[in-house]
């Protein structure tokens, strides 16, 4: 793969994963429930009645899982930090046995040359803050910020990479507009507000964790992003792309870039942001890098009746598929990577998730996951014509290191490069994760003059 040499010599190749996807021990060592293990109880709103109780067994199984990333090469690793686990009511008093457990995780990373990457907030809201109106609620950005000074503060002096949110979009849209997710609502008229507060939040966080960080830190936001196409020439489809777009990209890089929420989206909501002075400077407060988590484009037609923002996702066909039904489109990456670039003028960009499902079984101790092998290498030479065209790309991270709980899926979709059998624990290194890590390698001694 010899267009790997134009990757730049010190960029960063890793392996990502979430707190509640992965840790277990959920009633542990002080920690309180989140609104996903409530999510977890109400009947049929995850696959099998699944639950992230004990997930990977991560948080008893860290020292091994952090051998799986020195065996695969990976230069950095991210994850995110269980709010409920640091901070169990939400604000107040810290919770010294939550945050020991990422001060042990953050110090075997080191030990093992790998750089950790911390996401503050990924999904796992406390459920006491829940309880007192969740994101729709302002008092919850504010928390936010709380809890991420609190981790500045304790894994700052050795972490210098830093992302506030992950993608705002599912806990706004698929939590409180669509109920796919925790806390399950379907209310634009508190998806609207949850969306601001989370992006306030961001800001909010960003300025806390500035404020404890030394000098030369990193702070961004992740977003899920989607090239949104109209599945014809008709000018209904045309504009159902537009609105598409608006709800997937534009609500949430607008503003973050200083330009407001997208005032043709606001009259398809037909629900005004709950915006204050202030708010806007702040959720556009400059950040160092930002996160681009890519999957998969939306081809959609128009849907008057439909769901907002009235615009329904249409099969590609002929295009393969993966396991969870998304089109295989590593164009998309490369296209989304352009626009980040050239539109919004982002400084410095990370791939912060990328990867896919596929039907894995272990045969004879290995995983031949060819799919996946390709899928990964389709998509990383994506994102090298992406640099190509000028694109600040500073890194690329697989979803996910372990295959994990994937929310309202459970455990039915594997996307890891590390197969999880979840009765034994017991752990595989997929072909995947071994092609992920030969392309690793061969991109040092291209890029070391080897």
């Amino acid at each position: 793969m010899d267009h790997l040499r134009d990757l730049p010599a010190d960029f960063t190749w890793g392996a990502a994963t979430a707190a509640y996807q992965i840790e277990g021990a959920v009633a542990e060592d002080g920690r309180l429930p989140s609104i996903w293990d409530t999510f977890c109880r109400v009947p049929g709103a995850v696959h099998n009645g699944d639950t992230g109780d004990v997930a990977c067994d991560h948080y008893h199984r860290w020292r091994e899982d952090v051998g799986l990333l020195r065996e695969l090469g990976v230069g950095a690793y991210r994850f995110s930090i269980s709010w409920s686990r640091v901070l169990p009511r939400g604000t107040g008093a810290v919770n010294p046995a939550g945050l020991a457990f990422y001060d042990r995780l953050v110090d075997e990373l080191l030990d093992a040359g790998i750089r950790p990457f911390v996401t503050v907030y990924h999904w796992d809201l406390p459920q006491v803050l829940q309880d007192r109106g969740g994101w729709p609620a302002r008092d919850t950005a504010y928390a936010l910020a709380e809890f991420a000074g609190v981790v500045g503060s304790a894994l700052g002096d050795r972490v210098g990479d830093w992302f506030t949110v992950n993608e705002p979009l599912c806990a706004a849209w698929i939590g409180h507009l669509e109920g796919r997710m925790a806390p399950g609502e379907r209310d634009v008229t508190r998806a609207v507000p949850a969306a601001h507060h989370l992006l306030l939040g961001h800001g909010l966080a960003t300025l806390a964790l500035r404020a404890t960080l030394p000098a030369g830190s990193r702070v961004g936001a992740v977003v899920n992003l989607s090239p949104c196409e109209p599945a014809t020439d008709d000018p209904a489809d045309v504009a159902a792309a537009a609105r598409a777009d608006g709800h997937t990209n534009r609500w949430w890089l607008d503003p973050l870039h200083g330009r407001g929420y997208p005032a043709d989206m606001v009259e398809v909501y037909g629900v005004e942001p709950p915006v204050r002075p202030g708010d806007l400077e702040t959720i556009a407060t400059p950040t160092d890098h930002l996160g681009l988590n890519y999957y998969f484009r939306e081809v959609v037609t128009d849907d008057p009746d439909g769901d907002l923002p009235r615009a329904r996702s249409v099969p590609v066909p002929d295009a393969t598929h993966t396991d969870m039904d998304w089109e295989v489109h590593p164009d998309g990456l490369e296209q989304l990577l352009t626009r980040l670039a050239e539109d919004y003028r982002v400084p410095r960009v990370l791939v912060t998730e990328n990867g896919s499902a596929w039907r894995d079984e272990v045969v004879s101790g290995t995983v031949a996951d060819l799919e996946r092998a390709d899928y990964l290498e389709s998509h990383v030479a994506a994102a090298v014509r992406a640099v190509g065209r000028g694109v600040p790309l500073a890194g690329y991270f697989v979803w996910s290191l372990l295959d994990n709980f994937e929310w309202s899926y459970g455990y039915a979709k594997r996307f890891g490069l590390v197969h999880v059998d979840y009765d034994t624990q017991v752990r595989t290194i997929k072909d995947s994760g071994r092609r992920y890590a030969k392309l690793i390698a061969e991109h040092a001694e291209l890029t070391s003059g080897g």
